[in-house]
């Protein structure tokens, strides 16, 4: 042997599922590293062999990342001697075993050969004891990677193995994971020692997972997918059959634009279901507008404009982009200061030498009354004082309406506004004035005044100061 790294698979744990190939490089060892004795196999190495273990670095070190960079530099730095050294992990070197890849590329850095001698991974043993084939669709993660996200990033249709559930704290953040996408109540299974003396297998419902007893480092879960299919991949593909030449005719024949009333149509059934307070009604009203993005993507596809997954990609950016105080090290004190950092990041986006208005992103398509609450929100949040547009005695009428209405609830605040609203309606109706287009032509009126101001303070404020906030 020679200045080298060999990284061993010990298997799942049995000791006849050790490789034929690992059991003569170990026993013609003189030492070997193992990343952790808790490990059954380890128990069966020859006696006269020295074997070191690096389970103190979990008791010293703060973070499982800083162990396994610790363990990744003190493997390196043996693999230098004129001997090299055995390095020994369980289950297979290159499934879950996040020490391999940090070996492998400080290695590649530092000119240090390294040999992976194979082994049977948990993977197999948990399949025979589910009675599971993968290629229907597994998915195969990690329990500490699910457990740090907010959403699983896995799809509800195929089934699921996570590995390394291995204590109580996991498994509660797994199953809030989970909970985003799974029904409290859904079935799953635990497999503990897959491929080891006295493996388990045991359903339970997820909201159980975490006051199970028994769990520990060789403990993976099964997932099995939702009885009806249900993620966005599935819908899309229906969409796709659909508009397929096997497909539906009425579907088919559809275009962007002639799709654009029933976008329309249903985004007010989704705000009608909202407004009713109907879940139910909602939910399905959310499906059926869900629909009309389908058919629009799959009609871009099919058109070579753009790709399912960049629609996806482009506002997962967006947000991560627009969020600094989230996502990066920006500290924000307020709402009002979010909204003002997320109209600084737009305009620094547009990378435009001339400013553009902050009222441009306003749909000149919606109704007259949402474009004016729009527009009206949008010119607060650079703090617009609205120049008086009202005549005295009107102004003095709706300030003495907002004191009254600040004395009501807000569901009597909400009613009273409707109805002075609706009286403005009728008055229009009298004095034959058209009300939706009178508001249409004020909130143009109005756009050219808030512009006025934004050139006038933008003389004053240098661009390099106006993104100081970011």
């Amino acid at each position: 042997m020679s200045r080298s790294i060999t990284i061993v698979g010990l298997g799942p744990g049995a000791a006849g599922l050790l490789t034929l190939e690992a059991q003569q490089r170990l026993s013609s060892a003189g030492e070997i590293y193992v990343r952790t004795k808790r490990h059954p196999t380890v128990a069966t190495l020859p006696g006269d062999l020295e074997v070191h273990s690096f389970d103190p670095l979990y008791q010293t070190l703060p973070t499982f990342e800083s162990v396994y960079e610790a363990i990744a530099a003190e493997i390196v730095r043996l693999g230098k001697r004129p001997q090299g050294v055995i390095y020994a992990v369980p289950g297979h070197p290159l499934v879950g075993e996040a020490t391999t890849q940090r070996i492998l590329a400080l290695a590649a850095e530092q000119d240090v050969p390294v040999e992976i001698v194979e082994g049977l991974s948990f993977i197999g043993p948990a399949l025979s004891a589910l009675g599971l084939d993968p290629l229907d669709g597994l998915q195969i993660a990690d329990a500490v990677v699910v457990a740090g996200q907010h959403h699983p990033h896995l799809s509800a249709d195929r089934p699921a193995l996570l590995s390394q559930l291995y204590n109580h704290k996991i498994a509660s953040e797994v199953k809030l994971t989970l909970m985003n996408l799974y029904p409290d109540e859904h079935t799953v299974t635990l497999v503990r020692a897959a491929g080891a003396p006295g493996t388990t297998v045991r359903s339970l419902l997820l909201y159980e997972l975490d006051r199970q007893p028994d769990l520990d480092h060789l403990t993976s879960l099964y997932v099995p997918p939702l009885e009806s299919p249900s993620s966005y991949e599935t819908l899309q593909d229906v969409v796709a059959h659909l508009r397929a030449p096997d497909g539906c005719p009425w579907d088919r024949k559809q275009t962007h634009e002639s799709l654009r009333d029933g976008l329309l149509e249903e985004t007010y059934e989704v705000l009608e279901a909202l407004d009713a307070g109907d879940a139910d009604k909602l939910c399905e009203e959310l499906g059926d507008l869900l629909l009309q993005v389908g058919l629009q993507t799959q009609i871009a596809v099919e058109e070579g404009e753009f790709m399912p997954g960049e629609v996806v990609a482009g506002i997962v950016d967006k947000l991560w982009r627009r969020h600094p105080h989230v996502f990066g090290d920006l500290t924000v004190k307020d709402v009002d200061q979010v909204l003002h950092n997320w109209e600084a990041i737009k305009q620094q986006e547009r990378g435009e030498k001339e400013a553009v208005s902050a009222l441009n992103g306003v749909p000149r398509a919606l109704p007259a009354l949402a474009r004016a609450q729009a527009l009206s929100d949008r010119a607060a949040r650079f703090d617009y004082e609205k120049e008086a547009i009202l005549p005295d005695s009107l102004a003095q009428c709706l300030a003495q309406m907002e004191k009254e209405m600040l004395s009501c609830d807000a569901l009597a605040r909400k009613e009273t506004l409707g109805q002075a609203l609706l009286a403005l309606v009728h008055l229009a109706r009298h004095l034959e004035i058209d009300a939706e287009s009178a508001l249409r032509e004020a909130a143009a009126s109005f756009i050219t005044r808030f512009s006025r101001w934004e050139r006038t303070k933008n003389k004053e404020t240098s661009p390099h100061d106006q993104t100081r906030d970011l």
